[in-house]
């Protein structure tokens, strides 16, 4: 039977087994990696899910949701779960939450990608400035995100809604020693507020690997150390840094430009 005619289950305890899984999902920012599997909720992003090829191992509709949609969304997945309003909310991490979620497959190639225009994560903690960078990353043509070990898990259900969408156009790889971001083979570039050219008159290499640092303490000297270029970002209103979010955002525009 096709994922599409499958028919659907209408499950009415709390203490369900999948339902405890997915409680867990939901609310545990890493409970996905000894799951192997991962959460996501809302018509955005299942929608965005779906519109890169995914396909849901489980699909998950509040009774009210099932009632009045019809459509892409409640058309895949090889399981179909249909729960009170009430349930889904119990499920939920969100204040407001949605009427629909999918369970994902975790991306089995994680492999680093040497030559490949990348943005390194060197201990980014912010779920929201990581999700953020993921955004632009997707934008600006960076197809690999590459986060080292004390950066925000970056499938945990709060990193995806910050992301968007983006994860799913990404080749993601995290958990990441310093020894292991060395396999690069591209340049690595680094911002910097006291050192390097301003950034609209470097000439930046295409590819190269933009390095986002901790929100407080930048990139750490072991990067800084094999950094092939430092950009400097001109602040005339005086402000004394740049959100990491906001400087990945203009970091990674101009190298899009500068690879026209």
């Amino acid at each position: 039977m096709s994922a599409a005619m499958s028919n659907p289950v209408f499950v009415t305890s709390r203490e369900n087994p999948l339902l405890k899984e997915l409680r867990k999902l939901a609310q545990d920012n890493t409970a996905y990696r000894k799951a192997g599997r991962f959460w996501i909720e809302g018509d955005h992003l299942c929608s965005a899910a779906l519109l890169r090829g995914l396909l849901p191992a489980v699909a998950v509709y509040s009774e009210t949701f099932w009632a009045q949609a019809r459509g892409p969304l409640t058309e895949v997945a090889c399981k179909k779960v249909i729960v009170s309003d009430a349930l889904f909310k119990d499920i939920s991490a969100l204040e407001s939450p949605a009427s629909v979620g999918y369970v994902l497959e975790l991306p089995l190639d994680v492999v680093l990608q040497p030559q490949t225009a990348s943005v390194i994560l060197d201990r980014v903690q912010d779920a929201g400035n990581v999700g953020s960078i993921l955004r632009s990353a997707g934008a600006f043509g960076f197809k690999q995100v590459l986060a080292l070990k004390g950066t925000a898990a970056l499938w945990s259900p709060k990193v995806l809604r910050a992301g968007m969408g983006a994860h799913f156009g990404l080749h993601l790889v995290e958990g990441l020693s310093l020894e292991e971001v060395q396999a690069l083979s591209v340049p690595l570039v680094v911002t910097s507020s006291h050192q390097g050219e301003l950034i609209q008159n470097l000439k930046l290499p295409r590819p190269c690997a933009w390095v986002m640092g901790h929100e407080g303490q930048g990139v750490g000297p072991e990067l800084m150390a094999r950094a092939s270029f430092f950009a400097r970002i001109g602040q005339p209103g005086g402000e004394e840094s740049l959100n990491v979010a906001a400087a990945a955002a203009i970091c990674l525009h101009a190298s899009s430009l500068a690879s026209r």
